[in-house]
């Protein structure tokens, strides 16, 4: 009897789960090996950025994916005005020497951005996303593949799949 409770318990990776188990499922298995392969695609994934940004929280380098995120934003923008006020926000949230969550930016684009101010545009902070981008890439998202909060969510997909 306990051996079928449990049974019961478990979920599984079949496409006839309930709903509910599916949603616990996510990022699904596939889904999280594919992050291992790619940067990218993790960062298309809703639940990718969620679970990286939880990883460079513990790093207290969150604002960097923030900040990335924000220049994505800001890139869809084409409301003049809008784009302004984001633009704004975005270097007194992230630029700004005087912000805490000032990203690390080298003074050549930090520069380029102070110039770009007077005329803001949705693209001004192309040079600073990348850099941060590459920063992240290079650097952080080894860390998180090596992570106890990658493996073990890898793991727990893992034994999931296996003990369907």
């Amino acid at each position: 009897n306990e051996d079928r409770i449990e049974r019961s318990e478990r979920q599984t990776c079949t496409k006839m789960d309930s709903i509910e188990a599916a949603e616990e499922q996510r990022p699904s298995l596939e889904e999280l090996l594919s992050w291992a392969r790619s940067f990218e695609m993790m960062l298309r994934s809703l639940e990718g950025r969620e679970i990286f940004r939880e990883f460079l929280r513990s790093e207290y380098s969150e604002d960097n994916l923030l900040f990335w995120l924000a220049c994505e934003e800001l890139k869809k923008e084409t409301n003049p005005s809008v784009v302004d006020e984001k633009a704004r926000i975005i270097y007194e949230d992230y630029v700004s020497i005087l912000s805490p969550k000032e990203v690390s930016l080298d003074s050549r684009v930090r520069e380029g951005i102070n110039q770009s101010l007077a005329e803001p545009s949705n693209m001004m902070y192309e040079e600073a996303q990348l850099q941060i981008y590459t920063l992240m890439h290079r650097d952080s998202f080894p860390r998180f593949l090596n992570s106890s909060v990658y493996r073990d969510l890898l793991a727990t997909r893992r034994r999931t799949c296996l003990d369907t």
